[in-house]
């Protein structure tokens, strides 16, 4: 069981998941235990899947194994030749139907990418400034509404920079994770890939970071309680209005 989140900025891209990993019997769930779910590549990529972790373990392995050599093709055939590979390696050990899916960021052609793998098809969907943000896993149905509100309050319907799309996104997980039915849980993972001066760089914040980062989400919701307490307050009479007989 997994959220994860994940939103294309103008300066940056943020890719934040939850920590829950479900171990099962079958169809009958029985652990839960933390684990890691994002991943650095290379130092200038960012990787975070939802599924099995085998098949997690086996696309990484493609990717890792063949970036070097996609890399100088245009980012459409990048993703495709990844796809296929992935595919491949899944069919490989007679696996017919799968259901894994991932999302990945990259910097490439002087842009920043945000790549979503869609689960069971894996077929690849680059996030853009018109459609720039992304939820996947158990925890999207919770997730996708909530960035909606985000989009729309705290956005402003326009692609955020990376302050805000952080901002968005670890709120997005706390939201879906304080009121999800089971599976997906703390603490938050966040990683970022932006630029630093020249260099690209990916890196995963620490819990102190993230921490930080969430001070804001705490004081943003403390003004919407001071906004209840507001109406509550409010005087109670009934507006008057002329009414003609």
């Amino acid at each position: 069981m997994t959220a994860i989140v994940g939103v294309l900025c103008k300066d940056g891209v943020v890719i934040g998941s939850d920590s829950a990993t479900t171990f099962a019997a079958g169809p009958q769930r029985t652990i839960e235990q933390p684990s890691k779910k994002i991943r650095i590549l290379k130092d200038s990529a960012i990787i975070a899947g939802t599924g099995s972790v085998g098949l997690g373990q086996r696309f990484c392995h493609e990717i890792e194994s063949r970036w070097d050599v996609v890399l100088p093709n245009p980012p459409t055939i990048i993703v495709n030749q990844l796809c296929a590979a992935a595919i491949g390696n899944f069919r490989s050990t007679g696996l017919a139907q799968f259901e894994y899916g991932a999302l990945m960021a990259f910097f490439h052609s002087d842009k920043f990418h945000l790549c979503e793998f869609e689960v069971r098809s894996l077929q690849p969907e680059f996030k853009t400034d018109h459609l720039w943000y992304v939820s996947t896993g158990s925890g999207q149905t919770i997730a996708d509404p909530f960035l909606g509100f985000v989009r729309n309050i705290f956005w402003n319907n326009q692609q955020p920079d990376l302050k805000n799309g952080i901002f968005g996104t670890l709120w997005a997980l706390q939201h879906t994770i304080n009121v999800n039915p089971g599976g997906v849980n703390g603490p938050i993972q966040l990683s970022i890939l932006s630029k630093n001066g020249d260099a690209v760089e990916a890196k995963i914040l620490d819990d102190g970071e993230i921490d930080e980062h969430l001070e804001y989400v705490r004081e943003f919701e403390n003004h919407l309680k001071d906004f209840k307490r507001k109406l509550t307050s409010a005087p109670k009479e009934i507006p008057k209005y002329d009414v003609e007989e």
